[in-house]
């Protein structure tokens, strides 16, 4: 349910099938071409990727505007910027009428995205607002990615002491304290490299976050590096998550972007399973002895679902992500 690729990219891919490519130089130039890079992407090698070209035609690029999203009545909607040892990021912080009593939730972007948008597709903040959460959604930007994503995929990004999780942990803690909110009352859920960065959080910082919601994502660990990423996202992650918070899993059977074999890699075999029909569209949902969920959502793609087409990367198809993403953190919170 991504949107149609842009012309220049598609332009630039249509060789990536048949013959090597110097991927540098396919992404620069089409960024050009999109009107969409002001520099130079971080240096990858050139080498043969059968099916780049597919891959590719399920990325988005264009982004959205960031109006603001519809707000419940009596609802705030702050721009705010964190800046701690491990770095800084602005941030949109949406706090209910009346506040938050009963928690935090972190929401982590997708790639191009931006947290206007995502609030827009995902329609959270209704959700948390009718649980008495409060929602904070940090803004990756090109200075940190160049397409605006959550660095899933490099070392210094996917350990405790230091890089991304270390500043989120340190942006999450920090809103804690201003909401005055008591430690174990944090959560994060996050949409593709969102979810990745939801996932490498549950495992390093469980003791911040006492759940994540990995919306079409990959488990800790699952690249070292853009090629393997790249293979992680195709044909599935190598490793198993780690230990860490309990996690609910959502992710569609037809995902052409990061395969659902990563959905598999996230939560632990055995537990029960049951099955789910809303008229249209059928998933079925496993329970792990674990605690933790699965979601498979059978002919989904790579977008949010239950969500509003007015964001970006959002099925208005159920299941209804978002509310069952609350429901979980908020079983976890008390």
């Amino acid at each position: 349910m991504t949107r149609p690729f842009h012309p220049a990219f598609r332009r630039r891919f249509t060789h990536a099938r048949t013959q090597p490519i110097d991927v540098n130089q396919v992404i620069n130039d089409a960024l050009s071409q999109a009107g969409l890079s002001g520099g130079q992407a971080p240096r990858m090698p050139s080498f043969d990727l059968p099916g780049l070209g597919d891959l590719a035609n399920g990325l988005n690029l264009s982004g959205r505007p960031d109006a603001t999203p519809p707000l419940p009545e009596g609802a705030t909607w702050a721009l705010r910027r964190h800046e701690s040892p491990a770095g800084s990021r602005d941030y949109r912080l949406f706090v209910p009428a009346g506040g938050a009593s009963e928690g935090l939730l972190v929401m982590l972007h997708g790639c191009t995205q931006t947290p206007e948008d995502f609030a827009r597709g995902t329609r959270m903040n209704q959700a948390a607002a009718k649980a008495g959460l409060a929602v904070a959604w940090p803004q990756q930007g090109p200075a940190h990615n160049p397409q605006s994503c959550w660095n899933w995929f490099r070392p210094e990004d996917q350990q405790r002491e230091g890089g991304e999780p270390a500043l989120l942990a340190a942006l999450t803690q920090e809103v804690l304290a201003d909401l005055d909110l008591p430690h174990g009352r944090s959560a994060v859920a996050g949409l593709s490299a969102g979810g990745a960065m939801a996932a490498i959080l549950a495992v390093t910082h469980p003791d911040v976050f006492v759940a994540a919601g990995v919306h079409s994502g990959l488990p800790a660990g699952a690249a070292r590096d853009m090629s393997s990423a790249f293979a992680a996202m195709r044909g599935g992650a190598r490793v198993a998550q780690g230990d860490g918070a309990p996690l609910i899993v959502l992710h569609g059977t037809a995902d052409a972007t990061v395969s659902v074999a990563n959905a598999e890699a996230l939560v632990p075999p055995g537990g029960f399973e049951t099955a789910h029909d809303d008229g249209g569209r059928s998933w079925t949902r496993r329970v792990a002895p674990s605690g933790s969920e699965l979601w498979r959502v059978d002919g989904a793609g790579h977008a949010w679902f239950g969500g509003d087409r007015a964001g970006s990367y959002a099925d208005p198809a159920g299941p209804d992500a978002s509310t069952e993403i609350i429901r979980f953190v908020c079983a976890q919170m008390r």
